[in-house]
């Protein structure tokens, strides 16, 4: 259990990075997410019982997401319209986008091959090893790119617009440009962990996305509540180990009985602490806690 549940929170880390790049450094929260989840689920397992090659498919679900979040990006920067706004009415229309590549409300993998297969040739549910080192290769390989990008001209033009917006186009960046670049990267991410996870649990759904911004949200604040004084892979890193705490978190509460229906209202409990958290640690710090 302790190793199945280390591999859901490595795939659900991979959320939590994508959220990264959008709710820390370019400081708005994307709504998309909870629609380019489920998508790059759906993508790929319909890619794949179509017999594309599961690797293939996984691609074809990232690209999937990058869609959205260039949907959402089109409207926010070209429409006008709010952020959070924009994102809630791309994540209302992909519900029907999913439905029509589906044309059901989910679709099995039962029979048919998954990313967790190679180097094993058997068909069937992942093992407790596969899920970790699936889990591992692509985080690294993912956390390596991110840095990459980040070292780059273009990944510091990305940071400082989400630092000072204005500064930034007095330098001569293209803004708006930089937060589409963002919500594509963002939402690709996170289509990438809605692949993974519905390939290791052998499908997909039109609800998976439902409630997991705040999965995503909660990995990256358990992870900066425990770390401080990071640099930028030390911060994605934090976001891994804070989605694994969670996993095993929300784990022992079903060990301990709680209905699973009730767990979304201890999900938003353990982000509400995660976000008051700041607020209590400085008014013991000031002495003013009472």
């Amino acid at each position: 259990m302790i190793i199945t549940t280390v591999g859901q929170g490595l795939i659900m880390s991979i959320l939590g990075i994508g959220l990264f790049l959008t709710y820390r450094i370019l400081d708005f929260p994307d709504m998309t997410t909870e629609g380019s989840f489920p998508l790059g689920g759906v993508v790929s397992v319909t890619a794949i019982t179509y017999g594309v090659s599961p690797l293939l498919a996984t691609f074809l679900g990232i690209l999937a997401g990058s869609l959205a979040g260039l949907m959402t990006a089109l409207l926010y920067t070209k429409g006008k319209i709010p952020v959070l706004l924009s994102g809630v009415l791309v994540m209302t229309s992909l519900h029907s986008v999913m439905l029509f590549i589906m044309q059901k409300a989910s679709i099995s993998l039962y029979h048919f091959p998954h990313i967790f297969e190679y180097g094993r040739g058997i068909k069937g549910a992942p093992s407790q090893f596969e899920l970790i080192v699936i889990g591992v290769v692509a985080l690294t390989i993912l956390i390596g790119l991110i840095t990459y990008f980040f070292q780059t001209d273009l990944g510091q033009a990305y940071v400082v617009t989400g630092d000072n917006e204005v500064m930034a186009r007095a330098m001569g960046i293209q803004t708006n440009r930089m937060k589409t670049l963002g919500l594509m990267l963002s939402n690709g991410i996170v289509a990438l962990s809605g692949s993974l996870m519905a390939q290791s649990e052998g499908y997909a759904s039109l609800n998976k996305g439902i409630g997991v911004i705040v999965i995503g949200l909660a990995s990256i604040l358990i992870g900066e509540m425990l770390f401080q004084e990071l640099n930028f892979t030390e911060r994605l890193l934090a976001v891994v180990v804070g989605s694994i705490i969670y996993q095993c978190v929300i784990i022992t509460l079903i060990k301990l009985g709680v209905n699973t229906n009730y767990l979304k209202i201890f999900s938003s409990g353990i982000l509400t602490m995660c976000l008051l958290f700041p607020m209590f640690q400085k008014k013991v710090k000031g002495g003013m806690f009472v």
